[in-house]
């Protein structure tokens, strides 16, 4: 199971607020449109499913109404509405796409094998009301299930909270009994029908019996599952562009093809899709320079495209002298090397702007080597200006099975990464990366291995004597740790050639000065009990 997916299920206990109703005590997540968490822990009327067959799947009949909706940048997804299921919603649903309610409206809360959610004319999750006004009662129907695909309405604790803000289930795709069991710890109940089908299809079956679902996309269910990708800050929100509704029109279903599951897509599936950290700068792109008195120059690409806020704190930081002569206050060999305190304590900081900001999270920049990410207090929300340069491990199998067994997935176009470079995959998901070491990589692998006390400060202080923002100038670029050790080999035969030379050398210069030779090993050897 996936770890993130595991805490939305299970935990909850970091959430900034909960939702209560009356009932049994169960953890769930929802799709509250009042700007709550989406992880929920206390009160629930859910009750036992009934062992009834899932109508999601059921083909609407020619001359049907569907609903269409264009998303900018992203393409157009139709979905078959249940009015014989849940009569009221649709009609609710229906009467806002024919005022136009719709059009032109963001989806504000996104979460990747969650749902994405929309429909508030405020794009916060605060707003919106039925098209009667207020809120509405839509109930909920056992034929009609969270499956992948199915569209559904937020509310504030009960179906009698409905209102216009509605969502559509990505879910998660591999329901395994070992999941069923997480869930059934904490009070869930699963039918045989919701088992058999849920583990074909995917979705979200701890929301059923909790919010109104009413229709279920035919066509489109690619764009969805692009859509939930996108880069998102602390509350879900998206962070670079706004993922907007065009328009939402009411259309005739013509008995066009339907397309119910993922695999009837053939489509470029982001999670196929290599990480962006090895993405070089354009010539003229700004770089990020780090001077290490006693190490040398480090230089990393920053990534404004994914981590626009993060990258802007940190030009604005370092244009402004912030991180000049500042310490690496915390070192940890195979791990990740950490400064930007001017506290040098890791109790400093702030950005910016004064404070905390919060930098989002991509799910394609990842922790590898050379990654550069902001240190947080629990959420993306509590960045400052500390930052970290990751180092990492290796991973073979056996890490690979041990993060597994502890509720990781794996996808393959990470894994090719962290198998070849190293880095520190457990910490993806939950920080801001947004920065890439392209020179100096082998810089930061000495530095990790300086001496430190209990708490991982170095027992020397490791020292930024200059941060400063360059223009990239189309120079050699060094992504891996194996691309410093050429450069090594090189130099260390042109030492031992250097070396060799000296020792003709000083056989010529021992046949003709003996004393002289003498004062240069007693010279040498003063050194070496120096250095030891």
């Amino acid at each position: 199971m996936n770890k993130k997916l595991l805490a939305l299920a299970v935990c909850g206990l970091t959430a900034a607020s909960m939702l209560t109703a009356c009932g049994k005590e169960n953890v769930h997540t929802t799709a509250g449109k009042d700007g709550s968490s989406q992880t929920v822990i206390g009160e629930s009327e859910t009750k036992p499913a009934e062992n009834v067959d899932l109508m999601n799947y059921t083909a609407p009949e020619n001359g049907d109404t569907i609903v269409e909706i264009n998303f900018k940048d992203f393409g157009t997804v139709k979905i078959r509405l249940f009015p014989e299921y849940a009569e009221t919603a649709c009609e609710n649903f229906t009467q806002l796409v024919e005022s136009g309610y719709y059009d032109g409206l963001t989806f504000h809360r996104i979460i990747k094998d969650f749902m994405i959610q929309g429909g508030d004319p405020l794009g916060n999750g605060t707003g919106g009301e039925s098209t009667w006004g207020g809120k509405f009662d839509g109930g909920t129907n056992p034929a009609l299930g969270h499956v992948t695909g199915a569209l559904a309405y937020a509310n504030s604790g009960s179906t009698a909270t409905n209102g216009s803000q509605f969502y559509i289930v990505t879910g998660i795709q591999n329901f395994t009994d070992e999941l069923y069991l997480t869930y059934e710890r904490y009070g869930y109940s699963f039918t045989d029908k919701q088992k058999e089908m849920y583990s074909k299809v995917g979705g979200a079956p701890f929301l059923d019996g909790n919010y109104t679902v009413f229709g279920q996309v035919i066509d489109g269910l690619d764009v969805i599952f692009k859509i939930q990708y996108v880069a998102t800050d602390s509350n879900d929100k998206p962070i670079v562009d706004d993922v907007v509704m065009e328009s939402v029109k009411l259309t005739k279903y013509n008995g066009e093809e339907i397309k119910w599951y993922l695999s009837d897509y053939d489509w470029d599936n982001p999670e196929d899709a290599a990480p962006i950290n090895y993405t070089a700068p354009e010539e003229g792109d700004e770089i990020a320079v780090i001077n290490f008195k006693d190490y040398g120059t480090v230089k990393f690409r920053l990534f404004p495209e994914a981590a626009p806020k993060g990258v802007e704190n940190f030009v604005k930081l370092a244009k402004s002298g912030y991180y000049d002569g500042l310490t690496f206050h915390r070192i940890i060999e195979d791990f990740m090397i950490q400064g930007g305190d001017p506290l040098g304590t890791g109790m400093g900081g702030e950005s910016a702007w004064g404070g905390q900001f919060d930098g989002g999270k991509y799910y394609n920049l990842i922790h590898a080597a050379g990654a550069v990410a902001y240190a947080n207090s629990g959420t993306t929300a509590t960045n400052g200006s500390q930052f970290y340069i990751v180092t990492g491990e290796v991973y073979d199998d056996a890490a690979y099975d041990k993060l597994i067994a502890n509720g990781y997935t794996i996808r393959e176009a990470t894994k090719d990464i962290y198998s070849t470079q190293g880095g520190t995959l457990f910490l993806d998901g939950a920080y801001t990366v947004f920065g890439q070491v392209i020179d100096g990589l082998d810089i930061i692998f000495e530095i990790q291995k300086v001496e430190t006390d209990a708490n991982n400060k170095p027992l020397t202080d490791v020292v930024m004597e200059s941060v400063t923002i360059e223009k990239y100038d189309g120079s050699e670029i060094k992504w891996y740790i194996s691309d410093y050790s050429a450069d090594d080999e090189e130099e260390a035969t042109e030492t031992e050639e250097t070396s060799e030379e000296a020792e003709e050398n000083t056989d010529t210069e021992n046949t003709e000065n003996t004393e002289n030779t003498e004062e240069i090993t007693e010279a040498e050897t003063e050194t070496e009990t120096e250095a030891e």
